[in-house]
C-alpha cells in the first residue's frame, strides 16, 4: 500500500510554473525524492489550463509522509507557495495492494 498525494498548485501569470521550476533548480524536489519512504515526486502540466501544476506525490506509507511533513524542508517548501502566492487543492488515495484486476488489465497496453 501506497499513499498518492495529488496536489495541484494554481497561480497567476505563469507563478506555479515559476514554483516547478524553482523547486527542481534548487535542488528540492530532488532532496524531496531522496527521503526514506519517497516513490515518486513529480510534477504534471494539465494540457486544459496552462496556469496549474499537478503535483503527484506517492510516499510507502503514512510514518514516510509524516516524516517528510516534519522536516525543516517543509517550511521552505511553505514560503516558496507563499512567496508564488499559489492555491492548492489536494486529492489522496491509498493504492490496492492487489494491483490491476486481471479484468482491467485487457485495457493497459504495454
Amino acid at each position: 500500500m501506497s499513499i498518492v498525494v495529488h496536489l495541484y498548485y494554481t497561480g497567476a501569470g505563469g507563478a506555479a510554473q515559476a514554483f516547478v521550476r524553482e523547486m527542481e533548480e534548487s535542488g528540492t524536489a530532488e532532496k524531496i525524492r531522496a527521503e526514506a519512504g519517497n516513490e515518486r515526486y513529480a510534477y504534471f502540466q494539465p494540457l486544459d489550463d496552462p496556469e496549474t501544476v499537478l503535483l503527484i506525490d506517492a510516499w510507502s506509507d503514512r510514518a514516510a509522509l509524516d516524516r517528510h511533513h516534519a522536516s525543516p524542508m517543509m517550511e521552505d517548501i511553505i514560503r516558496l507557495r507563499e512567496r508564488y502566492a499559489l492555491h492548492m487543492r489536494a486529492e489522496r488515495y491509498v493504492t490496492d495492494a492487489g494491483g490491476i484486476p486481471a479484468s482491467d488489465e485487457k485495457f493497459i497496453i504495454k
